[in-house]
């Protein structure tokens, strides 16, 4: 190799662990970043964020307006597990996880809170929305996720569970390919 090719891998490697920097130091570690919800959120409304992270299947990382990163969980669905520590991967979850970054990564989402603002595990709740796509739904529609009711963000799940059951009489995704 000559000294200019080697120059190069040098600045090539070094440019990557700059950028890696920037990337920790920016709050977008896996676990890191202030938690921003609170009781009140809910009430604040429906709100824009940018998508940082998909985490899994129903569990995103955004960037607020004001810089604040959080977790958000999806309302009203679950996705197979792909990233629970101590955890085996369950069928179909890298799949929903993929399914997921598809919709939304890098994108701009609505959030819009039902009655509570956060759940027992510090994230943020809401229905995802990208343009004109309800995330939530297109999860179920398509064979990605179960119904999961969780009293009192109970307000779509009717027709979630009508999502649901089209999914499972039409064997889609996970319906099709894992043991019930």
């Amino acid at each position: 190799m000559s000294w200019r090719g080697a120059a190069a891998w040098v600045a090539a490697f070094a440019a990557l662990v700059a950028i890696a920097n920037v990337v920790l130091a920016d709050g977008l570690k896996p676990d890191s970043g202030p938690i921003k919800a609170t009781p009140e959120a809910a009430q604040q409304g429906p709100r824009d964020a940018k998508v940082v992270r998909v985490v899994d299947g129903d569990t995103i990382l955004v960037r607020d307006i004001d810089g604040s990163t959080e977790r958000v969980r999806y309302i009203g669905v679950d996705t197979p597990e792909s990233v629970k520590p101590d955890a085996p991967v369950e069928c179909f979850g890298h799949e929903a996880s993929d399914f997921n970054k598809q919709l939304v990564q890098g994108r701009r989402v609505r959030l819009v809170p039902d009655q509570e603002a956060q759940d027992k595990y510090g994230r943020s709740l809401a229905f995802v929305y990208v343009g004109g796509t309800f995330v939530n739904a297109e999860l179920l529609r398509n064979g990605y996720a179960r119904t999961i009711e969780i009293e009192p963000n109970t307000s779509k799940a009717e027709y979630f569970a009508g999502l649901e059951r089209v999914a499972i009489r039409t064997r889609k995704g996970l319906w099709r390919t894992c043991d019930r």
